[in-house]
């Protein structure tokens, strides 16, 4: 093994690659975004405001210091202009991100897992139950991650009372959009008639774990058989024969990292994201704006 190779790939891990390359075309960029345009004329390009934005969460920098990044960077570059914190603000804000931009393109069947969690929208605890008797809410965030590569393929936000097997059929549906689904791998919480049917309608393979007081003779052909073999050769026999523990229990550590939360973390390690990575604090902060008016919490 080439251990000089190694090491080198391990430190450009670290590396934030400024390419200013991209931002050579700020001026045509602009001209292009403000042409027929009314009122005030756009001083930043969006290519500016993504690099900005990828700065920002990358670093977990404040809005008044990403201001003085624009001052260091507009004395290096002095084509790029500087900018205030509360226009920048704004633009990171109604960016279109696409968090599917990046899939691997590829025909071959893969297996996606599915399961869900929740991320804390409001900092006032049990404080606000003690005071006015309310339940805390929160976001949950139901995802389908292709098993052999990591990747997101299909993403849903609700709130908290809604149940993952309610979201099985959406995720399954926008990740045969981007990918071949051949299995589909999930928890307890998918077990249920409505999700086999699903998956038995559009002909993928189900590897489910059973509820506890699952019964044989009842359901789907597939989840009499797993039932059976649970009973008959234990837990740990069926999950090694169908894959299941690859799938789903080694994920386990993944919510905890996603929802910065210590409660249950029904799959982890799939994604590789920090704690407190941005596209999930961008998405916790979209969906309490946009889920705060249907709780009645804007009040």
């Amino acid at each position: 093994m080439d251990w000089k190779a190694v090491d080198e790939r391990l430190i450009r891990r670290g590396e934030l690659i400024l390419d200013l390359e991209s931002l050579g075309n700020h001026e045509k960029e602009l001209e292009e975004m403000n042409k027929g345009r009314p009122g005030p004329r756009y001083k930043l390009a969006n290519s500016y405001i993504q690099l900005l934005a990828v700065v920002r969460y990358l670093f977990q920098m404040p809005y008044r210091q990403l201001e003085g990044y624009t001052r260091a960077l507009h004395r290096l570059v002095p084509q790029l202009p500087q900018a205030d914190y509360s226009g920048i603000r704004k633009r990171i804000q109604r960016l279109n991100v696409d968090p599917y931009r990046h899939l691997s393109e590829s025909t071959d069947p893969v297996a996606i897992a599915l399961d869900s969690t929740g991320v804390k929208v409001d900092k006032a605890g049990g404080w606000v139950e003690r005071k006015h008797g309310k339940k805390k809410r929160y976001v949950k965030l139901h995802f389908a991650v292709r098993v052999d590569t990591h990747e997101v393929v299909s993403m849903e936000v609700t709130t908290d009372d809604v149940h993952d097997s309610k979201e099985a059929s959406g995720l399954l549906e926008g990740a045969e959009k981007r990918v071949r689904v051949a299995e589909f791998i999930g928890d307890g919480a998918y077990d249920s008639e409505e999700v086999y049917g699903v998956l038995e309608r559009r002909g993928v393979g189900a590897v489910i774990k059973p509820r506890g007081n699952a019964r044989s003779d009842t359901g789907s052909l597939s989840r009499s058989v797993s039932v059976g073999l649970i009973r008959e050769l234990g837990y740990g026999t069926w999950a090694e024969s169908v894959g299941y523990g690859v799938g789903v229990g080694r994920w386990r550590r993944l919510t905890h990292r996603l929802s910065g939360c210590s409660g249950r973390a029904p799959w982890a390690g799939a994604l590789g994201v920090s704690r407190w990575s941005w596209p999930v604090r961008w998405l916790s902060t979209i969906c309490w704006s946009t889920c705060r008016w249907g709780w009645g919490l804007s009040e």
